[in-house]
């Protein structure tokens, strides 16, 4: 890592924080709340494809109607645009479709809604996916099964267990089939068979403390089943987590346990493969366990430092591979948050890869700075 870089991370401050959305319309029971994200951002690396301009804008709604005593509608959309495009870049150059949905909630019997939304895995893994910039790449991939965000998943929630247990949360949730279709850029790491899951969490009262617990299976693909790496008929995972909330402290700890499901990309010459020289291999490893420890505290002034840990190790990886990290670095991190709506922030990727790894993955730092506005 460049001197520079390091001088620039010992005197910067901080990261983004959440706002209360704009409400645009509330009357007879009808409510639309406008949100946006535009944060201005920079990554430091002596990798080419981790250094540069990073910024981007999101912007979405939430919306409910209320259709009778019992029953209420609502959605909620989200979309992506990065501003680090030229004028006359290609419009699928980042640009994307995070969330849309629409469901019913039916009281304390529960909601229901389908789209694209997040996957039941994603209930602990979102403990510790709140790093000031990194964090959520070890188990949680954007469109890997019921991981993090996924398309076409019915999710069923209640809260409170019918309204008889306080804190206790239950999510049931059936994805279908996602074919590959490299039109819409949907690659074999990308798409998944039928699948169900389910989550857990129960929030102990007045103590901080929670507890969390998810599970899924899929059906893998014909794609997925012949690439290079991975090729069970089933994707797999389970997950559990701990957290305390509380006093301006926040502290996180995940377990997750991945089958024939967790993507990497390796440039390495492979054995046994029709071209033996480097090049570029995707797959899935048979097996892949995921630890992930976040530290953080809020200050009164607005600053808050954030320490966290990742390191995700593949199993039993063909082709003579074996065991192989994925994952492996440190984040040193603080978010400084002016008000509700600004906030500065710097955090370091501290890479604790192998220059010399199994998988040829990247194993430089990064650093990032950046200001966000929320609305």
């Amino acid at each position: 890592m460049k001197k520079y870089v390091l001088v620039a991370v010992l005197a910067a401050m901080a990261v983004p924080a959440s706002a209360n959305a704009a409400e645009i319309y509330n009357k007879d029971g009808n409510k639309l709340d406008f949100y946006g994200k535009l944060k201005a951002m920079h990554y430091f690396s002596d990798n080419s494809l981790s250094n540069g301009d990073k910024s981007y804008f999101r912007m979405g709604f939430r919306g409910e109607t209320k259709i009778n005593d019992l029953i209420t509608g609502y959605g909620q959309w989200e979309s992506q645009f990065n501003v680090n495009n030229s004028e006359g870049a290609d419009a699928n150059n980042g640009n994307k479709t995070r969330l849309g949905f629409a469901g019913l909630k039916f009281g304390d019997i529960g909601s229901f809604d389908y789209g694209r939304n997040f996957g039941v895995l994603y209930d602990v893994e979102s403990w510790t996916d709140m790093f000031p910039e990194f964090g959520g790449d070890g188990s949680a991939h954007t469109d890997n099964f019921m991981t993090q965000r996924a398309t076409g998943v019915a999710t069923y929630r209640n809260n409170d267990f019918f309204g008889l247990i306080p804190g206790l949360k239950v999510a049931l949730q059936y994805q279908g089939k996602n074919s590959e279709d490299t039109a819409n850029l949907r690659a074999p790491t990308t798409g998944n068979g039928d699948g169900y899951g389910v989550s857990l969490s129960y929030a102990i009262p007045e103590t901080g403390l929670s507890i969390s617990s998810a599970f899924t299976s899929s059906d893998r693909t014909a794609e997925q089943q012949s690439l290079v790496f991975g090729h069970g008929n089933k994707a797999e995972a389970f997950g559990g987590g701990i957290k305390y909330d509380a006093n301006g402290l926040y502290l996180a700890a995940i377990y997750t346990q991945t089958y024939n499901m967790t993507p990497f990309i390796t440039t390495n010459a492979i054995a046994g493969t029709t071209n033996t020289t480097s090049g570029t291999y995707a797959g899935m490893a048979n097996k892949a366990t995921d630890v992930e420890v976040l530290a953080q505290y809020q200050f009164n002034s607005g600053l808050r430092p954030s320490l966290g840990y990742v390191q995700t190790t593949g199993h039993d990886i063909e082709r003579g591979i074996g065991d192989a990290d994925l994952v492996k670095y440190i984040d040193v991190g603080a978010t400084y948050f002016f008000n509700k709506n600004m906030s500065a922030m710097v955090d370091y990727k501290i890479n604790q890869l192998n220059s010399n790894n199994k998988l040829a993955l990247n194993n430089d730092d990064v650093v990032a700075l950046g200001l966000t506005y929320l609305f």
